[in-house]
């Protein structure tokens, strides 16, 4: 069956909820660990990541569609963030990440930070088809540089709880180009628009 992705907007806030489920997609997070400081996220989980879901929910109404839906058969199947890079405080803050001071608010870049697909829907095309719409998506609105996280799986299996950024493999296949190398698994990688 065909996959389907649609912008997270006002009107699918509900349908987004539903599929994060009561546990906020993964560990109360509701994908907003991008957009705060340690902090503010760590008291957005301090009570069962109410607080977490509050700012996505405000994000949503705000009008900023922080993500991707993909459906398949009428039914949520998967997730990815994509949105101006500007509202990812974590990247613009990181020092193994984060882009030189004057690039910072360069609107026309844009950012992938997180894919979650539950368990009976990975090894479908879910992801793929993501990373497929995020372009369109990006490109869409103006965006003239898609930049993304993933880590580099190539020396060895990573646990699955590592790979919600994505893999460079899969971004190299979609055309991205890496950018950096910090130390560590996770890599920048941009492709442009």
């Amino acid at each position: 069956m065909t996959l389907e992705v649609r912008p997270v907007t006002a009107d699918r806030w509900q349908e987004l909820a539903e599929f994060f489920g009561p546990s906020g997609a993964f560990s109360h997070c509701w994908c907003t660990w991008w957009r705060q400081t340690t902090n503010e996220f760590s008291t957005g989980l301090r009570d069962g990541g109410a607080g977490n879901k509050a700012l996505m929910h405000a994000d949503v109404e705000a009008g900023l569609e922080p993500g991707l839906l993909a459906y398949r058969d009428g039914a949520p199947a998967g997730w990815i963030s994509v949105a101006p890079r500007p509202q990812f405080g974590r990247i613009l803050r990181s020092r193994r990440i984060g882009p030189p001071a004057d690039e910072a608010t360069d609107e026309g870049v844009w950012s992938v930070v997180c894919f979650w697909i539950p368990r009976a829907e990975r090894g479908r095309g879910v992801a793929t088809a993501l990373l497929d719409a995020a372009v369109e998506h990006a490109r869409a609105r103006g965006a003239t540089t898609l930049e993304a996280y993933p880590v580099d799986a190539a020396n060895g299996r990573l646990p699955s709880s590592s790979v919600f950024t994505g893999t460079v493999a899969m971004f190299a296949r979609a055309g991205f180009a890496e950018v950096v190398r910090p130390r560590g698994v996770q890599v920048v990688v941009r492709r442009s628009l």
